[in-house]
C-alpha cells in the first residue's frame, strides 16, 4: 500500500496518516488471516499452525504491523488520529504492538529477527573469556578421540582375556575322552 493524500474517511492528510489507517487495516487483516489459517490447519488433519506451508506469510504480516506501529509511535503528531482510529487509543496501540512483536520474535527464525549490532560483544561478555588451549568439546561428552580410545581398549581387553575351551563332543553326543575306542 502506498501512502495517499486522503484518510479512509476522506479527510485530506499530509500522507503520514496513511500509517495509522494501514495499521488498523493490517491488524484486522492479521486477525482474519489467523482465523482462516487455523480453520485450514484443522481441515488438514489438525496440524500446528507453525507447520502450515505458508506460515512465513503470517510472519511477514507481523513484521509489517510492527514496522508500521513503530513508525506511528515515532511520530507524536499522529497520536491524535490514533485516538480516533484505534479503540483504546495510543495505550491500546502500544499494548497490541508489544504483543505482535513478542509473537513475531517467538516464532521467527534467528535469521528473520533484526539483530542488535552489539549482540556478539554482549554474548562474549556474558559467557566470559574462552580458553582456546582447552578442548572445545569438554563438558559436552567425550571427544571423538576419547571414544576411539575407549573402543580400542575394550577390543584389546577382550582379545587378551583367555578363553576356556569347551569339551568337544562327538556327533553322537558322547565325549571323545571317555576311554572307549
Amino acid at each position: 500500500m502506498e501512502p495517499t493524500e486522503k484518510f479512509n474517511d476522506g479527510v485530506k492528510t499530509n500522507g503520514d496518516f496513511w500509517y495509522v489507517d494501514n495499521y488498523v487495516l493490517l491488524k484486522d487483516y492479521y486477525d482474519r488471516t489467523i482465523s482462516r489459517i487455523a480453520a485450514r490447519c484443522v481441515r488438514k488433519g489438525n496440524i500446528a499452525i507453525e507447520e502450515y506451508p505458508f506460515y512465513g506469510y503470517i510472519l511477514d504480516v507481523l513484521t509489517e504491523i510492527s514496522e508500521t506501529g513503530d513508525y506511528i509511535l515515532s511520530h507524536p503528531n499522529l497520536f491524535q488520529y490514533v485516538e480516533k482510529k484505534v479503540a483504546g487509543g495510543i495505550n491500546s496501540l502500544k499494548k497490541n504492538l508489544n504483543e505482535f512483536k513478542a509473537e513475531l520474535k517467538n516464532n521467527s527464525s534467528p535469521e528473520m529477527i533484526k539483530q542488535d549490532k552489539d549482540e556478539l560483544k554482549k554474548m562474549k561478555e556474558a559467557l566470559g573469556p574462552i580458553k582456546k588451549s582447552e578442548d572445545p568439546t569438554s563438558g559436552a561428552g567425550m571427544s571423538m578421540d576419547q571414544v576411539i580410545d575407549k573402543l580400542m581398549k575394550q577390543e584389546t581387553s577382550a582379545q587378551q582375556t583367555p578363553r576356556v575351551p569347551k569339551p568337544q563332543t562327538s556327533p553322537q553326543g558322547s565325549n571323545t575322552n571317555n576311554g572307549n575306542m
